[in-house]
């Protein structure tokens, strides 16, 4: 399909991938989703620009030379590469580990999480609304493209996800009044859950599980989601 690109609003049905690295992650997870690939001329030295070409030769997809175009539809537009490419739908699958965002703000942290969570071999991920729009460039770029690898469900509310994927064991982080997650034994499947930036899951979350906090000093209020989120998926995965 040929579109014609502007700078990325969530209504389009396509989006970008930005950067050597996650264009080749897209290369390599759906090929088949990918419009063309839009090249930098600074970029004619790049070996990771010669293994695109390479990739898209090989497949058949279009590419080209436009520095023009990147600058125009990037907010940075010294991007050596840039993918285009349709949405596609997705969905986590049932009885596998999963990692939950409740209300996440942040689009960096939630690329980061994806990316993290792809280094642990926890490929299912569920943001509950409202959250940033994962096929946003920045969520990608965050991510360094791990985001392609990953299945992705989102739902209303945190009860809608629990009612879908019942059998999975939840375990609720908190900064403060949980179990140590040195004395969890996480179960599988499980899902970690965690809230927002600000303000953490909701104190009236009518849902059973196990709450978990991470132990920390007292010099800083809690962690950064995305260092949270690590920490539960390295001992989570052990």
């Amino acid at each position: 399909m040929d579109y014609r690109l502007k700078r990325y609003q969530k209504e389009f049905p396509y989006s970008y991938a930005e950067g050597v690295y996650t264009c080749i992650e897209l290369l390599n997870t759906h090929p088949e989703q990918v419009v063309r690939l839009l090249l930098s001329s600074s970029g004619t030295r790049n070996g990771g620009i010669g293994r695109i070409v390479e990739m898209c030769s090989r497949q058949g997809i279009p590419f080209e030379t436009n520095d023009r175009l990147i600058q125009r539809i990037c907010c940075n537009g010294k991007h050596l590469a840039v993918g285009v490419f349709n949405k596609y739908p997705s969905a986590i699958e049932p009885d596998k580990n999963h990692l939950v965002l409740v209300n996440p703000s942040d689009m960096g942290n939630t690329g980061t999480i994806a990316r993290t969570m792809a280094g642990f071999g926890v490929f299912n991920l569920a943001l509950i609304r409202p959250a940033p729009d994962h096929f946003d460039p920045r969520v990608i770029r965050s991510s360094m493209g791990s985001i392609f690898r990953l299945n992705i469900g989102c739902f209303e509310t945190l009860q809608d996800y629990h009612g879908s994927f019942a059998n999975n064991n939840l375990y609720l982080f908190r900064s403060k009044k949980g179990r140590s997650i040195k004395k969890t034994g996480f179960v599988r499947p499980f899902s970690l859950v965690f809230g927002n930036e600000s303000s953490g899951l909701p104190d009236n979350i009518d849902i059973s599980g196990t709450i978990v906090s991470i132990p920390q000093k007292s010099n800083i209020d809690s962690l950064n989601l995305s260092v949270a989120a690590g920490i539960a998926l390295y001992e989570g995965c052990r």
